[in-house]
């Protein structure tokens, strides 16, 4: 009997010892399950994802009026080089990127500076961002916009060419225009192929951006992967209701500096005419677009409106709103939580439309 019960307690122990085997190989599978679920959910692209900004918290809220409070401290003088000197001294309040590689090339004729992530040791990679800085067409520089580049960069893990175009009056449309597509052509013949490269631009540069890759449809030139216009300036008529609805609310720009920027870049030139303002352009065949603006903008209108045009043409458009944002909050990454995440959101809808995408 003795016998008998050792020889039932073993089996009992082995098929302990099975099920907890079974249970832990479950588990197992379980979790893998999960991590493959999770991580189809992180790969799948920005345009497929239900994502909305989130409200805006009451820290993002004290960010921005302190930007706005900046941004009083730094608007003053009525002459274009006045304000341009200001916009120079605001951003060099601002830190300088970290954990990049700069270097100064020639592309095209066109000043610029080629940056990527430290981490990626080459001269030329194959995957590049070329940044079109904003600023009214007659502001901004390598100085107020590389803490920007240098974030895409590194979030993207691409190079971005940042161009220092010619500045209006001296310089009036259509030399932005000319110095864009100069730089978009030199990245080609650098060696980036089209499909791998994904042109951004904010404010004017958001407009350049455009009509820039509009410009290259029209002599049926290699087009950009996509274009990423951040509160773009798509309408130099003026016509948006936000311009008054949001006046209040953004320090950056209104009516008024709208008549500076159209005197200075066009001249007599009209405001409507479609090779200077998209709003009034044929997007048919232009190439998967993202459009980023703030609820507080004064430009929310030249964003919206392109946007519903663009898709009405075809074109593959998402478009982000983001609450309580003013005009050109991206540019401060190291002040504006918000700025930081816009920022990423940018890069990842890049680094999605890239050929080869970065692992």
């Amino acid at each position: 009997m003795v016998l008998v019960a050792e020889a039932l307690r073993d089996r009992a122990d082995v098929l302990r010892g099975h099920a907890s085997a079974a249970i832990a190989t479950a588990m197992t599978r379980v979790r893998g399950a999960w991590m493959a679920i999770g991580l189809a959910v992180t790969l799948l692209p920005v345009s497929a994802r239900a994502w909305d900004p989130p409200p805006q918290s009451p820290a993002s809220k004290q960010q921005i009026q302190k930007l706005v409070q900046t941004w009083g401290q730094y608007r003053k003088g009525d002459s274009l080089r006045d304000r341009r000197q200001a916009f120079e001294s605001l951003m060099e309040t601002t830190p300088e990127p970290t954990r990049v590689q700069i270097r100064s090339v020639d592309a095209g004729g066109v000043d610029a500076q080629l940056i990527w992530p430290a981490r990626l040791h080459h001269p030329l990679g194959r995957r590049a961002i070329l940044y079109v800085h904003g600023g009214g067409f007659y502001s901004g520089s390598l100085r107020t916009h590389r803490a920007i580049a240098g974030s895409l960069a590194k979030a993207a893990s691409a190079d971005v060419l940042l161009i220092d175009y010619r500045l209006a009056p001296d310089n009036p449309y259509p030399a932005q225009i000319d110095d864009t597509l100069a730089a978009y052509r030199w990245l080609l013949d650098a060696g980036y192929e089209n499909d791998n490269i994904v042109i951004v631009g904010e404010s004017a540069g958001g407009n350049l951006a455009i009509e820039a890759t509009l410009r290259q449809m029209r002599v049926r030139g290699p087009l950009p992967a996509a274009v990423v216009a951040i509160s773009p300036i798509t309408d130099l008529a003026a016509t948006g209701a936000s311009l008054k609805a949001n006046a209040g609310s953004d320090p950056v720009i209104d009516a008024a500096e709208l008549d500076r920027i159209r005197k200075a870049y066009l001249g007599t030139r009209s405001p409507t005419d479609p090779m200077v303002s998209p709003l009034y352009a044929d997007m048919t065949g232009f190439p998967p677009l993202m459009m980023q603006v703030g609820s507080g903008e004064a430009l929310v209108d030249d964003t919206l409106r392109l946007a519903d045009k663009a898709r009405e043409a075809g074109v593959d458009v998402k478009t982000e709103i983001w609450p309580g944002m003013i005009h050109q909050w991206q540019l401060f990454p190291s002040w504006i939580d918000d700025a930081r995440q816009s920022n990423q959101r940018v890069a990842q809808y890049a680094a999605e439309h890239f050929a080869d995408k970065p692992q």
